[in-house]
């Protein structure tokens, strides 16, 4: 995939008030290899214009004034720490960029600078030349010593005073995980635009793959388009409807087959020690999303932290940047994203602590068999079973309730069928459409839900406002599935329609 437009868009930056730049992304969303990149276009260490020929880059304005101009310091914050030991990361890592400068500049350099930043002060007061820095898992320092805060307090300050106001700075582009604005109190890094997932900016088509990129793969591999979708979209940004997982996608395409290939880099007791948090509320969100819904979160408390979660919102908001939750930052609403983040999900849960879920994803195969078959009362007996396993564990019992233990009812349906929660009609919204994936030869499902009304009503309403003509392109058997919820009795009744073939 051709993503070199993202250098256009970095030159926009170089030598501006907006020259600092942090992009976070989850593992393996190819934020290395974007640096691997920016280095062979800035660095003049190298002639790398016959290496952008044909691609987007060489139409740019830009093109030659950045290309092979710079001096690039590249940083890989994960080598140092680990190489560094018992000495300090920050002392270990002036030491071995300090030779390297030596090797380039040493006639510039009195023995007593030892300092990186007034090295570099003196290297461009002497030559005018200016540096680009390109720094990989800036945050890994934070991740990985979360218990030692003078640390993190001496890296944030070394990185300050290395590249804040520094004349000798053309760019500095940090990647990592986390955004860099709050860690407590101490905000050495506040000139930083941040690039992160509740929010990507003019770098959306370059967090991962896009629609149009992702069909372009299909047809090359001749892999299904729809069914990539259902395993690997799902991340929203403000224009881009639909960014996909790169590394998934990758690996599908190199495969041939769909598979969890992104959720395989890492266990998923790394998801459930959040899950499990005791937070009130978080577990409420969890099942409502595992349904299908979303959930309102306010992704301003985290301060950016993995240790300091004082609330369900820090805990959401740091599944969004770990890449578990997707995020519509219009309606700010966090959401499961694709077929591959369910199975994590499902994954964390059966090791124990969401015995109620699991009996409804358990039984929700059956489910499904007696609505295609249609099973009217087996349908709404299942659902009194699903609804009543919900309710112990969701805070609220509304229409919210039965919505979202519907969803959960037929969470074994998203196999074969890709489920839409409010579904547009042009005359409303339909509550749940399933519709089959290609080359399954199982009818669509329409579903309309009704509180303390009649399942009847529901029928009624699907064909009043003629939700199944929505169904465009789609031309197979469509099951009409009335579902009301008596709260007195708690019980459900179902109806099942069969509307045949739509064309």
């Amino acid at each position: 995939m051709d993503k070199t437009g993202l250098i256009a868009v970095t030159n926009k930056y170089v030598n501006t008030l907006q020259q600092y730049l942090c992009v976070s992304r989850p593992r393996r969303f190819g934020k290395s290899v974007a640096l691997y990149m920016l280095a062979a276009y800035y660095s003049r260490g190298c002639d790398s214009e016959e290496l952008f020929h044909g691609f987007q880059i060489e139409k740019a304005e830009t093109f030659r004034e950045h290309l092979n101009q710079y001096d690039v310091i590249f940083l890989n914050m994960q080598q140092f720490l680990i190489r560094a030991k018992m000495q300090e990361v920050t002392e270990y890592l002036e030491q071995a960029v300090m030779e390297e400068i030596r090797e380039e500049y040493g006639e510039l350099l009195s023995e007593r600078i030892t300092g990186l930043a007034e090295a570099l002060e003196r290297i461009y007061a002497r030559t005018g030349r200016q540096f680009i820095f390109l720094i990989d898992e800036w945050d890994c320092v934070m991740r990985e010593r979360q218990e030692s805060e003078e640390m993190q307090k001496q890296y944030l300050d070394f990185l300050r005073n290395l590249l804040k106001d520094q004349e000798y700075v053309a760019l500095a582009y940090m990647t990592g995980i986390l955004p860099v604005k709050k860690y407590g109190i101490h905000s050495a890094l506040n000139m930083f635009k941040e690039y992160s997932m509740t929010d990507q900016f003019d770098l959306e088509e370059y967090t991962g793959f896009t629609q149009e990129e992702v069909k372009e793969l299909c047809g090359r591999y001749d892999m299904d388009f729809v069914q990539t979708g259902s395993w690997y979209d799902g991340y929203q940004f403000r224009r881009s409807g639909h960014i996909y997982n790169p590394r998934s996608v990758v690996m599908a395409m190199q495969n041939r087959a769909f598979s969890n290939y992104w959720t395989t880099t890492e266990t998923y007791e790394a998801l459930k020690i959040y899950m499990d948090m005791d937070f009130d509320g978080l577990r409420t969100d969890v099942v409502h999303m595992l349904g299908g819904g979303r959930v309102k979160v306010n992704t301003y408390s985290f301060r950016n932290d993995m240790r300091n979660l004082e609330n369900k919102d820090d805990v959401l908001t740091l599944l969004i940047h770990l890449g578990y939750l997707g995020y519509d930052c219009e309606r700010e609403e966090a959401f499961i994203p694709n077929k591959e983040i369910v199975r994590e999900f499902e994954n964390a849960m059966s090791v124990g602590g969401w015995p109620e879920i699991m009996r409804i994803l358990k039984a929700s195969e059956r489910l499904l068999e007696d609505t295609l078959r249609g099973g009217e009362e087996r349908v709404a007996g299942g659902l009194d079973r699903a609804h009543t396993e919900a309710a112990s564990i969701l805070s609220y019992n509304d229409e919210n309730s039965l919505s979202c233990a519907v969803g959960l009812a037929y969470y074994s349906a998203r196999k074969d069928y890709r489920m839409v929660r409010e579904f547009p009609t042009g005359r409303g919204f339909a509550d749940v459409v399933l519709l089959p994936l290609p080359h399954i030869d199982r009818p669509a499902l329409v579903v309309e839900l009704k509180y303390d009304k009649t399942a009847q009503a529901a029928i009624q309403q699907i064909k009043d406002r003629q939700y199944t003509q929505a169904l465009e392109g789609y031309v197979g058997d469509i099951l009409l599935v009335g579902i009301n919820y008596d709260k007195e009795n708690k019980t459900h009744e179902c109806v099942i329609e069969l509307v045949e073939k739509n064309g």
